[in-house]
């Protein structure tokens, strides 16, 4: 195996990690209130969060940029409520959201994603150890991230589907479930990372 597809696999690999279900659970709450049907909006939203969360993954990874790993361990549960936050409080369809909340929605994810990616770094830079040159390893590992992303959000748009077409659940309802389940879990890892 190439040390490109070892990183590319190991960034796959991390982000798909039910061990370390945050950035799951992000990806869940940014695709709570889309359908299918919307996969143009949704690869905006998860663009946006990509180009965040490779900003601060190549900083933190060259080490421009450094945080405390227990503060991005608190912070990152709290984009996660604050993201279901805006999904309850959203238009009862997310094709009735007008431009400039979803240039918001945008916005926020690319921020948000600037927070996660410091979170990547952490896994990454123990990868990396002392390597020459990092960026075939920093790029194979953020096309991995990305691979992972659509995997998870096509699963979750899956059952988005299922929930709505097949079991009937109004898309507000299923928004409002979905968005409920993932900010309690949230809360739990707020609780657990609190550092005051």
């Amino acid at each position: 195996m190439s040390d490109f597809q070892l990183y590319l696999v190991e960034g796959f690999r991390h982000i798909s990690d039910l061990g370390a279900y945050d950035h799951i659970l992000f990806i869940t709450a940014l695709c709570a209130i889309y359908q299918l049907s919307e996969w143009k909006k949704i690869l905006i939203l998860v663009t946006a969060f990509t180009i965040g969360h490779s900003v601060t993954l190549a900083l933190a990874t060259l080490r421009i940029v450094s945080f405390p790993t227990e503060v991005i361990e608190f912070l990152i549960p709290i984009t996660i409520v604050i993201t279901c936050l805006f999904n309850f409080f959203s238009a009862t369809d997310s094709r009735n959201i007008t431009k400039q909340l979803m240039g918001y929605r945008y916005v926020t994810a690319a921020l948000f994603g600037l927070i996660h990616g410091l979170g990547f770094s952490n896994f990454l830079r123990s990868m990396l150890g002392k390597e020459e040159s990092i960026v075939t390893p920093l790029f194979a590992f953020n096309v991995g991230l990305e691979i992972g992303q659509l995997a998870i959000v096509f699963a979750i748009l899956l059952l988005s589907g299922v929930m709505t077409n097949f079991l009937k659940v109004k898309q507000r309802e299923w928004n409002l479930i979905l968005s409920g389940i993932v900010s309690g879990i949230s809360i739990t890892l707020i609780q657990k990372t609190w550092i005051f």
